[in-house]
């Protein structure tokens, strides 16, 4: 099979006629398509979409990610389908849903003999790496070579295992990582399409900066998002549960130094959100400037044209958002994932992708770029047919979610489904509760109308959907209930 796709299959995507449509001049730009794309997949842990100054950031710049952007695609509604770390790796991984993958939580080991997107692509002759986070407990497979940091992994002079072999570094994490992918990426054999999955640690909680980077916003006041003192007025009594607020929850190595003497109240609340949001915005920064120079590798070397990049992370996070730290909830801010790919021979320079995507789509994406066939048990879409400008018909308007884990930071486990205006959701395990938010009205979700009256329709309209969407990708709440050991 091809590498890509030749004119008639484009328009075939496209689900336009040959004799109808016209191929954008910037498609067969540059050398001839007949090569299979190199792969770099970037992600980090925790970097929220509305931490990058592509997505209209407030209290940050990351220039050299806002040059993907420029240079090529961002996505304005990527979606996880479990916010959390593992979970969301291995849904990228398979291609499959987290209750068919296995890992629904950060405890479960993932299963290394599932059929994985980096196993395709090496069997079909693509040189692969991974190098930095992968957080799944199992050893990586279908890699050439493979050097991880274990488990979290720590910020200042890491461990990091290589092919089995452990050796401690001296350094920053961030560098680090960049360097092990800099040293493969000039010692590859060169004779082969390459995947590089660039996996970075950073902004992982406990947010420790490199020196470079430790003064920065030093006397600044970072503004704090509009919801920091949502009072949860309309939402159910899971919102009050958690244990991931800014003001009781970040301990004192989440903060580095003690209060001030006689702070508190709302200035200690705030006190708090400035060491919490500096600190992570210091790593970000870090990300920022090493995949600069990742990126300045592709150009110095002549890879640049022939590279698919690109940059995303496991999940949203939040930045203070509704008085929170972390993710988990189907709150946009940790349900939203940013999501930025540039590749000069088919991706418009500057365009924007508004269809709904997850991270689900990413497996089937690099498959169908390097022309290989992804298997049926593969559920998501390729985002090629997004990417070339253009949406199909039948592209979904519509996504199903499911959180597991009830332990850490106390959420409690729920479900739900997000179209395009409005977000239901069930909480579940040891309570029964809904909530419903328009996200045309509502967009910081703070008015919960799910007992509304003049509602009952909305409501009845999306439990169908949300009906149907379990029974397409195999799940439900007996399953779930299974699966947490609670039926």
């Amino acid at each position: 099979m091809g590498s890509l796709f030749d004119r008639r299959d484009f328009l075939r995507v496209l689900g336009v006629g040959a004799a109808t449509a016209a191929v954008p001049h910037w498609l067969y730009a540059g050398e001839p398509t007949s090569s299979k794309p190199n792969i770099i997949f970037i992600m980090s842990d925790d970097h929220a979409a509305h931490a990058l100054s592509c997505y209209g950031s407030r209290i940050n710049k990351t220039p050299n990610l806002d040059r993907l952007a420029r240079e090529g695609m961002r996505f304005t509604n990527c979606f996880c389908t479990n916010s959390i770390c593992a979970p969301s790796r291995a849904v990228i991984l398979t291609g499959k849903y987290s209750h068919l993958n296995g890992v629904i939580d950060n405890a479960k080991r993932f299963d290394g003999g599932q059929v994985t997107f980096p196993k395709l692509l090496q069997q079909a002759g693509y040189e692969t790496a991974m190098i930095g986070k992968w957080h799944l407990k199992s050893d990586p497979t279908g890699f050439d070579y493979w050097n991880i940091l274990p488990g979290q992994g720590a910020y200042h002079d890491p461990v990091m295992i290589a092919m089995g072999e452990k050796t401690k570094h001296t350094g920053y994490v961030t560098d680090i990582i960049t360097d092990h992918c800099l040293d493969w990426l000039k010692a590859r054999s060169g004779d082969k399409p390459f995947l590089l999955m660039y996996h970075h640690k950073a902004p992982h909680r406990r947010w420790l900066p490199d020196e470079k980077h430790a003064k920065m916003y030093a006397g600044v006041d970072i503004p704090e998002p509009e919801t920091f003192d949502d009072d949860y007025a309309t939402r159910c009594d899971a919102a009050r549960e958690q244990r991931m607020t800014v003001e009781q929850h970040l301990t004192p190595q989440d903060l580095k130094e003690p209060p001030p003497d006689g702070l508190e109240g709302q200035a200690l609340k705030k006190w708090k959100y400035q060491r919490y949001i500096k600190d992570y915005l210091r790593c970000v920064a870090s990300v920022d400037d090493n995949v600069g120079r990742l990126l300045d590798y592709l150009d110095q070397s002549g890879l640049a044209e022939n590279t698919i990049v690109v940059y995303t992370s496991d999940q949203g996070f939040f930045l203070g958002d509704h008085g929170w730290y972390d993710k988990r909830f189907m709150y946009e801010e940790a349900l939203r994932m940013p999501l930025l790919v540039r590749y000069p021979r088919q991706i418009k320079a500057g365009s924007v992708g508004e269809a709904m995507v997850l991270n689900l789509d990413f497996a089937r994406t690099f498959l169908d770029f390097a022309g290989v066939e992804a298997p049926a048990e593969m559920q998501g879409r390729s985002l090629r047919p997004v990417l070339q400008g253009g949406v199909p018909d039948d592209w979904r308007t519509s996504m199903y979610y499911n959180y597991y884990e009830p332990g850490v930071h106390m959420v409690r486990p729920h479900y739900g489904v997000r179209t395009t205006r409005y977000k239901l959701m069930h909480f579940h395990h040891g309570m029964d509760a809904w909530e419903l938010y328009d996200l045309q009205q509502d967009p910081h979700e703070l008015n919960n109308v799910y007992g509304d009256p003049a509602c009952a329709d909305v409501v009845k309209r999306l439990k169908a959907e949300l009906k149907r969407l379990q029974d397409r990708c195999g799940d439900s709440l007996e399953q779930t209930k299974k699966l947490l050991g609670a039926g």
